[in-house]
């Protein structure tokens, strides 16, 4: 009975969520809510999910400190990817790229984004690339009525380029880590139906773009980072998102947890900031050092992450997850192109992170077919965990950010883009299907 009220305090804190342009009550306070709320109907009787221990109580406050450092890490790698692409932005970074970008067609302007991002997003992790181009989209879209639908499709493009590749996304790297998956093959195997996935979305949703964009008013691009010569921008450049590029092999090499490498690229960034301002007089350029920028920081989307984090793993602890799976393998029947894409679009609601988790708990190795290195299983399960994030603006660390970054309400994402994302979701399991038969 607990467990059942549990769940439907977690059920109706999503709820709210959903409705949060309804209620005009910031989704962050919801969250917070259910994540404490979870977690002290757990406390009533935590001898329920805690059988085994001596002490039930300290065992759930030992649970509730270890799902918090798990959350932390996630938090800190946010709050730093964020601080890094805000200090090569201010400081004329990405003058560069939004040249390369920039164009007042509203279709071309979609796809350059589009396959930007999905390349980016193999190479960076989605959260990353989601935000590096949320900024640069600001830069060249000042409106954010006009921004809506390139939004959408960088939330679309950067699950989608992150599914194929070994370092684009936590579950893939969760499951490369695992042995599940090798890096070759991965590619081989989920770079076309990735595509695929991105493709259809975009070929219909230019279909409502049409006409040219305004010129941006005010300063040109060009003038961000003034006090910066042209060489030491690229070089501000070179070292945040060179430096983003890094940190999986940082964590390849130590072994050490991702917001390690990003608080290390973000030390370095701030000493080589702070040597190139220190010839101008105290107050010129304040507000581009990083200690300035590090106010920038949405705190609103990291308290919304924590609480959304935090709640989830209550559910894990109390059984639910796993007890969702085995329920989802006996239905099937074993088939498991129908148990991965119904795990893909529960991970468009709950964060794929715990479902990739309890599969990988839940299911064992095989020696040979669709259960062995680099089987079927996981190559879908891979897929599907990344790419079904995009049915909803919830279902991604990528749709969050831009969520709490842009404003985009649940609502209009679920009426104009969901679709779209279900679409394209499908596409890409047909196109795997089809790779095997041949």
């Amino acid at each position: 009975m607990l467990t059942i009220v549990i769940v439907a305090a977690f059920v109706a804190g999503y709820a709210c969520i959903a409705l949060e342009s309804v209620i005009k009550v910031n989704k962050a306070a919801i969250a917070l809510l259910m994540f404490v709320a979870c977690w002290t109907l757990l406390m009533i009787a935590p001898g329920i999910y805690f059988p085994g221990s001596d002490n039930a109580v300290a065992a759930a406050l030992a649970a509730i400190e270890g799902s918090l450092g798990e959350t932390a890490t996630t938090l800190f790698f946010l709050m730093g990817a964020m601080t890094i692409v805000e200090v090569v932005d201010q400081n004329g970074g990405f003058n560069f790229v939004r040249e390369l970008l920039g164009t007042t067609s509203k279709r071309k302007l979609l796809w350059r984004i589009a396959l930007t991002t999905f390349l980016l997003s193999a190479i960076l992790d989605n959260l990353t690339t989601s935000i590096v181009l949320i900024m640069v989209l600001r830069k060249l879209v000042p409106q954010r009525h006009d921004r809506l639908i390139y939004d959408a499709i960088i939330v679309i493009a950067a699950n989608s380029g992150g599914a194929f590749s070994p370092i684009g996304d936590v579950t893939t790297i969760m499951l490369w880590n695992g042995g599940m998956i090798t890096a070759g093959k991965t590619i081989l195997h989920l770079l076309l139906p990735s595509l695929s996935s991105l493709l259809l979305p975009a070929l219909l949703l230019q279909l409502g773009l049409d006409g040219q964009l305004p010129l941006p008013q005010g300063d040109s691009v060009a003038a961000d980072g003034h006090d910066l010569t042209s060489w030491e921008r690229k070089t501000v450049f070179v070292l945040g998102v060179g430096g983003l590029m890094f940190v999986p092999v940082f964590r390849y090499l130590t072994d050490l947890p991702p917001f390690m490498g990003i608080l290390l690229v973000l030390a370095m960034l701030w000493i080589t900031t702070e040597l190139f301002y220190a010839h101008l007089k105290v107050g010129e350029s304040a507000s581009h050092r990083v200690s300035r920028l590090l106010s920038h920081i949405d705190m609103a989307t990291i308290l919304f992450f924590l609480g959304i984090l935090m709640a989830v793993s209550c559910l894990k602890h109390i059984g639910v997850l796993t007890a969702l799976g085995k329920w989802l393998d006996s239905v099937s029947g074993g088939n498991h192109y129908l148990v991965t894409g119904i795990i893909g679009v529960i991970s468009s609601i709950v964060d794929n992170v715990p479902l990739v988790a309890g599969c990988m708990g839940m299911y064992p190795m095989g020696a040979a077919g669709d259960m062995a290195v680099d089987g079927t299983f996981w190559q879908l399960l891979a897929y599907c965990a990344g790419v079904g994030g995009s049915m909803l603006i919830i279902g991604s660390a990528a749709g969050v950010v831009i969520m709490g970054l842009e404003g985009i309400s649940f609502g209009w994402y679920l009426k104009r883009v969901t679709p779209l994302a279900l679409a394209g979701y499908l596409a890409g399991m047909v196109c795997y299907w089809l790779q095997n038969l041949l």
